[in-house]
């Protein structure tokens, strides 16, 4: 099977993995997104332009199952883009710990979420706290703590 067809197969995994379990996972306002992850796993393994395009088809279908039309492929699209530009060369790799994985991810979340919950408070004209609390603050704690215990779980099963 060719390798796009797979990376294609996984991306659509997870989402309905994000559709069907992970969002329905709240703790209060806060959700995990494996979606922000496997973007920014794309974009760090094939470079901007690829991490755009994975970050505009998920985003796209997230979009699409919860009817945030086109805030979560803006997002995303973007986040792809930025974290395609660290891309590290072939001389070069990032070591796989899980401290630098969960640190590495609240940054990422909390550029993500803070843009997600930006543009969610302007398209619904609120001024509520709960979203700076639970869909930024929160949602990036707990999309950290997902990619810290994937990140535990590849290693120790290796």
């Amino acid at each position: 099977m060719p390798s796009s067809l797979v990376y294609i197969l996984v991306g659509a995994s997870i989402i309905a993995v994000q559709w069907l379990l992970l969002g329905r996972l709240h703790i209060g306002n806060a959700w995990p997104d494996a979606v922000l992850l496997y973007v920014a796993w794309a974009a760090m393994q094939f470079g901007r332009r690829k991490g755009a395009l994975t970050g505009f088809a998920s985003g796209f279908f997230m979009d699409a199952l919860y009817g945030t039309w086109g805030i979560q492929m803006f997002v995303k699209t973007l986040i792809g883009f930025l974290i395609g530009l660290f891309r590290p060369t072939e001389r070069e790799s990032f070591p796989v710990i899980p401290s630098y994985i969960f640190v590495g991810s609240l940054a990422v979340a909390l550029l993500h979420n803070g843009l997600f919950a930006l543009f969610i408070a302007l398209d619904a004209s609120t001024k509520n706290p709960s979203i700076v609390t639970g869909v930024w603050l929160g949602s990036s704690l707990y999309t950290a703590a997902l990619a810290g215990l994937a990140t535990l779980f590849v290693t120790r099963t290796r």
